[in-house]
């Protein structure tokens, strides 16, 4: 019987088959899963009241300030290492390229203990200005700035080559060129990975906990995983993660309408 069907009959009967196997998943699991202890650990509604507004106004603005400081500072060397990965000199493009597989090839948790632990020792007296916050814009944005570095790199290679001849032949040195005519147009084609790093960036900023902050200074992982500990429950953990969604999923979307867009205008 099922040879006589035709393949968009057979698509179909398999569409089906995996929706029912979905279905029939996720009827199991709220079968078997106990509701009445997940409520009691993770959902309390008073002990979630207690958490505000401390977990907007610390917590959350801390996460969006480590997150956007570590951005800022990895796009800017992000910037500069592409420029020296596509530079004409060798020895700058082998020191992009080491530093590029050097920082990607790292978790993000050791660099920044690193820069908390490490640069302190090597470079006595010396300390990186702003504190904690310098710190975790250092520790992020040296990480993001190899990512950011190879999508930019890539951007640039997009632009076609007759947009630089077009700038050189109306005067441009090969400098003005790259500022005003190339740059511009590779970040509009990479605006979409970029933001997507950003997404990527705001989830790695529950790194900071590990070098040891300060009540003021913690970001919502920290400031959930503290309460926790006080409350012995879990509650303060659940409405940290749903403070990192009020974040991540509107950024997601963003994401997908620059895709949509960049698409169409290919």
């Amino acid at each position: 019987m099922t040879s006589r069907l035709t393949r968009r009959q057979r698509r179909r009967v398999s569409q089906a088959i995996q929706y029912a196997v979905f279905v029939a998943v996720v009827v199991l699991i709220a079968v078997m899963a106990d509701w009445d202890r997940l409520q009691n650990q993770f959902a309390q509604q008073k002990l979630a009241e207690q958490l505000f507004p401390g977990i907007i106004t610390t917590a959350l603005r801390n996460t969006v300030v480590y997150t956007l400081s570590g951005f800022a500072f990895g796009l800017a060397l992000g910037l500069v290492v592409a420029l020296m990965r596509l530079s004409s000199v060798a020895p700058y493009r082998w020191a992009a390229g080491v530093y590029i597989e050097f920082f990607r090839g790292l978790p993000a948790l050791l660099i920044l203990i690193f820069v908390g632990v490490a640069v302190p020792l090597a470079f006595p007296g010396i300390e990186i200005p702003g504190g904690t916050y310098g710190k975790v814009a250092l520790g992020l944005g040296l990480v993001a700035a190899a990512y950011m570095a190879e999508t930019i790199r890539a951007g640039i290679q997009a632009v076609p080559k007759g947009q630089m001849e077009a700038a050189r032949s109306l005067g441009f040195s090969h400098a003005r060129a790259m500022v005003s005519v190339i740059i511009p147009q590779a970040f509009r084609i990479v605006i979409p990975p970029l933001t997507n790093e950003l997404v990527l960036l705001f989830k790695d900023s529950s790194l900071v906990l590990f070098l040891g902050v300060t009540l003021d200074e913690r970001e919502l992982t920290k400031f959930g995983r503290d309460l926790a500990s006080q409350t012995a429950n879990s509650t303060p953990i659940l409405v940290a993660g749903l403070c990192y969604l009020l974040v991540t999923i509107p950024l997601s979307f963003l994401v997908r309408r620059l895709e949509a867009r960049a698409e169409r205008a290919r």
